[in-house]
């Protein structure tokens, strides 16, 4: 077992209402106030979305935001990225960056991967080149990228396979290529490395990488393989094993989290940090996220928004609440789609924003119980949770009344 030394004094705890924590990232581009949802820029942007919107501070005002190992590896290179100053230079992006290890890739690129003890083999869906994804040609391209916090590569396996052995292997080669990441990280000073916990549903191989990857003196860690499509009953006991087991004085990260309902329910079980494509990808498809009746998503496109004049959310300080109706936005969809686009994507990831922004706030006034018990009955107002949320609440300390 790998154990050279990494900063442990990059996150500070300052508050905590139950199990929920709000605490301060310090990164080298700047404090990341936690709880914190980041966005999606695989390629070093967000879709749609520019640099000075992302940090204006009367909108998103982002303390950071997510790209994408494999696809820089592929362009414009770690060697491009490396001689252009790395990502922040290279994207004019002033504030934190955390790259994904590429492991993702192994799920979202199954049909063009293969997995050995070596790493993992893909064949480029652009051009059919070959890559070999080692740890330590993981190490390599975060290195040369750049980003402040950088992801251990791990064998992930989609949580709804039903292959028990194929868990296993994961679970202990994902131990073994930790090892061999730390091994291989040049820039421990200046990057804080995040091992990531696997084991799927299994209860016995959370435990097994938990009481692995903890005794490795990481600076943050992550709660890999699940958002995958598995039960929410699931998804929420494996958040809370991980939880009561990693250390409390680090940054626990739940990775490939986006809604709403599982964002605050994973803040109460004491998760720190997030990521998801699921704002800018609804966007997309014409969705608005808004307080109100579950799912609390507003369809633009919908026919009964032709003769709807009110903003998307009244309290939205984007540009598409306060200058356009939805009955605007409903015209605009069907003329030019990528605009509406645009527009939707700000307004989904400030949503995000503030809502953890919300939490963060609670947590530190003490209030986080009613104020997530208020979250819910507006979103729920005949009271009709969902059985899981009820649950996880519960197990947190904060039922549902």
């Amino acid at each position: 077992m790998q154990k050279r030394p990494q900063s442990t004094r990059a996150f500070t705890v300052e508050h905590v209402d139950g199990l929920a924590r709000a605490g301060t990232l310090h990164l080298p581009h700047g404090p990341v106030r936690t709880p914190v949802f980041m966005p999606v820029g695989t390629q070093a942007t967000v879709k749609g979305l520019t640099n000075a919107q992302m940090t204006d501070g009367d909108g998103l005002d982002l303390d950071i935001c997510l790209a994408n190992t494999y696809h820089l590896g592929l362009r414009p290179g770690g060697d491009a990225l490396e001689a252009l100053g790395g990502i922040h230079t290279f994207s004019r992006w002033p504030r934190n960056v955390l790259t994904d290890s590429g492991g993702f890739q192994m799920v979202s690129l199954l049909q063009f991967s293969q997995v050995t003890e070596h790493g993992v083999h893909f064949q480029s869906p652009v051009d059919g080149s070959a890559m070999l994804l080692t740890p330590e040609r993981s190490m390599e391209l975060q290195n040369q990228i750049g980003a402040d916090i950088i992801m251990a590569l791990d064998d992930v396996v989609p949580a709804t396979a039903t292959d028990a052995a194929r868990f296993a292997e994961a679970t202990e080669r994902t131990i073994r290529w930790l090892d061999r990441c730390i091994r291989a990280h040049r820039r421990p000073q200046q990057q804080l490395l995040f091992g990531i916990v696997q084991g799927g549903l299994d209860t016995s191989l959370r435990q097994r990488c938990l009481q692995q990857i903890v005794q490795r003196p990481l600076p943050g860690y992550a709660i890999g393989g699940l958002a995958g499509g598995e039960e929410k009953r699931q998804f929420w006991r494996v958040v809370q094993q991980c939880t009561a087991t990693l250390p409390p004085d680090r940054p626990r990260y739940c990775m490939g989290v986006g809604y709403p309902a599982d964002l605050l329910v994973c803040v109460a079980l004491g998760v720190d940090m997030f990521d998801c494509v699921y704002p800018a990808r609804t966007a997309r498809f014409g969705s608005a996220l808004v307080d109100g009746p579950a799912p609390g998503v507003l369809k633009v496109r919908a026919a009964d928004m032709a003769a709807d004049y009110r903003p998307l959310s009244a309290d939205c300080p984007q540009r598409c609440c306060r200058a356009y109706s939805r009955a605007y936005l409903h015209v605009l969809a069907a003329r030019d789609a990528s605009v509406v686009a645009q527009l939707l994507t700000l307004h989904n990831v400030a949503y995000l924003t503030r809502l953890m922004r919300r939490a963060r706030q609670a947590i530190a006034e003490g209030d986080f119980p009613s104020w997530v018990q208020r979250w819910f009955r507006q979103q729920y107002p005949q009271h009709d949770y969902p059985n899981w949320v009820c649950e996880a609440l519960a197990a947190a300390g904060l039922p549902l009344p």
